[in-house]
């Protein structure tokens, strides 16, 4: 019988690290740092359990709080090959965060780490990311020179045979080979496909900073058909060739040879019953469908954000599934009101394909597990998360984006519904497929935007505490509200009237904002100030660091009558308090509902300039003044569940 991290059983450290491994492999860098420390309260000098500590926390965007695990635990005194590449990829990190015209310095020092590895081990990892850092620093030749060398170790591996002896250069925690010593002599090894992946990747990188593109589209193709389901893996190669190809001055449009799924957000009208007049008429399901499977057809892949309303969306989603693609769906509230609401009015038929459509769905989310209470901005808050979701994951995976809509052509006189979904992707300047239908009913008349009758509205929330507070000495406590609270405030009496609300009790901070952007601003500012704090110089503790957690949802605004102003309650707001004690210090993690706002807020920094022509969503956003980069499905705080939690931090472009 297995053991339970939760019980009282003492684990090996060998069985700490596995199961670290088995999160980490699995996207959950959060858990498996938690895991690792875990670990290491019983195995306090296991040195693989440091490493992967730090590594995961690398993974995860937190290039601060790996940097500081990395020397408290001296890992820089160990020599092996994947420790000593860690701490290489710590500069690397460091110098791709920081803007154009800043990363020189940075870039310089991760490519001189590497060249000392790749000259010590022969590795082909080390020396390719030391080829492309000096490349990012601005130093082609010497660049060329090091990819030179590395196509030369790739030539001593004969990929194409199942066993080769003492393989190079891996990358930390690419596989297993970096547990069973492989690159200390034990003699034979198998390579797998995803070894061989890496082996090709790093030619064509390689390939591509000599310009030779003939050979590196050659070997990119092999590549790519050695692991052509993990896009995850493809999308971080061809991630670091764009930054390539922008150094060296190439199109990254060579790149759209190797293209993952389409991400596509999708909506449309609901169908009427026969005999009764409606924006999509029943009479005109067949040309939809044809309409549909046309639109589906001649795309490699499909990866679908959107709700399942009977008509359009229950068509689309059906489409999508019979090319088996992946369907994400996202409803506005409970599922038995939702059926009501915007399903069986259709007809029992429409309830049938609901049903079969949700079994079939990769995911389900809600925006609210609660009633409905005939509040429309659930629907529009539902939209905005398909849609943001939509952008996110093509961000990730690289991936070509787009909308499918079934619309009547109709504009929107209100903020919420199909017409109202679309004319929001166009203000992204995104793709779009739509689908006409000829609707037949009276004349539209303009409306406010809804209103819930109960006070509920569409907000982001941070909440926020000091790690190391409740340690403080009495005589620290004063300076501590003057110098760590007084400096706060100062970041949000700058935001003036756009703060809703704010509130303090002890090292806690919960904040309200009408705009996620404003309130992703607030956050990396408030993080500044805590880091340009010289904690020394005013007797408090090294280690004092801000956490914040961020949340975008609907809420309830109401009179506290304790505070006599007006508050904001609801289930949202336990969901933000629930985040920041399973935040790493020194950073901002949201939720996916934040981040998705995020990514559809036009006025976060994003390009204007039309997408025809870019390589995929990643190449259109990547003057984003904003990333939420995702790093794992994370147990919330007492209880609350598990939450998919996504590093909030400045964009830069790389």
């Amino acid at each position: 019988m297995s053991k339970e991290l939760g019980s009282n059983q003492n684990l090996t450290s060998q069985e700490w690290l596995d199961r670290t491994r088995e999160l980490e492999r699995s996207g959950e860098f959060l858990r498996a740092y938690d895991t690792a420390i875990s670990g290491l309260k019983q195995h306090a000098h296991d040195l693989m359990l440091q490493y992967r500590a730090v590594l995961v926390l690398a993974r995860a965007g937190a290039t601060v709080l790996a940097s500081q695990k990395y020397e408290d635990f001296n890992l820089a005194s160990h020599q092996s090959e994947d420790i000593a590449a860690l701490g290489a990829r710590l500069s690397k990190d460091e110098a791709l965060s920081v803007s154009e015209g800043k990363h020189c310095p940075k870039a310089l020092l991760a490519a001189e780490q590497y060249e000392i590895i790749f000259k010590r081990t022969g590795g082909y990892y080390p020396g390719i990311n030391a080829a492309t850092m000096y490349l990012l620093a601005g130093n082609e030749q010497y660049a060329k020179t090091i990819a030179k060398q590395v196509i030369q170790v790739l030539d001593c591996i004969d990929i194409e045979h199942d066993e080769k002896e003492n393989l190079n250069g891996r990358d930390e925690g690419r596989n297993e080979y970096l547990h069973n010593g492989a690159n200390n002599g034990l003699g034979n090894h198998k390579i797998s496909e995803e070894e061989r992946y890496y082996l090709l990747a790093s030619r064509a990188e390689a390939l591509l900073i000599l310009g030779q593109i003939d050979q590196f589209l050659a070997v990119l193709e092999k590549a790519f058909m050695a692991v052509k389901d993990d896009w995850a893996a493809l999308a971080t190669t061809r991630k670091q060739l764009r930054l390539v190809c922008r150094l060296t001055h190439q199109d990254a449009l060579i790149l759209n040879h190797f293209l993952p799924p389409t991400v596509i957000h999708y909506c449309g009208h609901i169908i009427s019953r026969s005999g009764i007049d409606g924006r999509f008429p029943c009479d005109q399901e067949g040309s939809v469908k044809k309409s549909l499977q046309v639109e589906f057809d001649h795309l490699n892949g499909v990866i679908a954000y959107g709700s399942l309303a009977a008509g359009a969306d229950i068509m689309i989603a059906e489409a999508i599934l019979a090319q088996q693609g992946e369907l994400h769906v996202a409803l506005p509230f409970c599922l038995d009101e939702f059926i009501d609401v915007s399903v069986r009015p259709s007809g029992e038929g429409w309830v049938r394909r609901f049903y079969r459509c949700l079994g079939l769905a990769s995911s389900v989310r809600y925006a609210t597990e609660d009633s409905y209470l005939g509040d429309d901005q659930l629907f529009t808050y539902c939209s905005g998360l398909a849609m943001g979701l939509a952008v996110l994951r093509s961000r990730y995976l690289d991936s070509p984006i787009k909308q499918v809509a079934v619309w009547d052509g109709v504009a929107p006189s209100t903020t919420v519904g199909t017409a109202y979904d679309i004319a929001c992707w166009k203000n992204l300047n995104l793709p779009q497929s739509l689908i006409t239908v000829t609707g037949r009913q009276a004349p539209y008349i303009d409306v406010e935007a809804p209103v819930s009758r109960l006070g509920r509205v569409q907000r982001a929330m941070l909440f926020g505490d000091v790690k190391g507070f409740s340690k403080l000495k009495d005589q620290q406590l004063l300076i501590f509200v003057d110098q760590v609270l007084g400096r706060l405030a100062r970041v949000l009496d700058s935001f003036g009237e756009k703060v809703c609300f704010q509130n303090t009790w002890g090292d806690g901070i919960f904040v309200v904002f009408e705009d996620a952007h404003d309130a992703a601003l607030c956050a990396i500012a408030m993080q500044q100030a805590m880091n340009n704090l010289h904690n020394s110089e005013y007797g408090l503790p090294k280690h004092l660091a801000l956490r914040l957690g961020g949340h975008f949802g609907p809420i309830y605004k109401a009179k506290d009558p304790v505070l006599k102003v007006d508050n904001y309650f609801g289930a949202h707001v336990s969901c933000t308090a629930r985040i920041e004690p399973v935040t790493p210090e020194g950073c901002v993690y949201v939720t996916e509902a934040f981040a998705a706002m995020i990514a559809l807020n036009k006025d976060a920094g994003f390009a204007r300039d039309a997408y025809n022509g870019a390589a995929s969503c990643a190449d259109y956003f990547s003057g984003d003044y904003f990333s939420c980069d995702y790093v794992g499905n994370i147990p919330a705080a007492k209880g609350y569940g598990d939450l998919s939690m996504y590093l909030l931090h400045h964009a830069h472009l790389h």
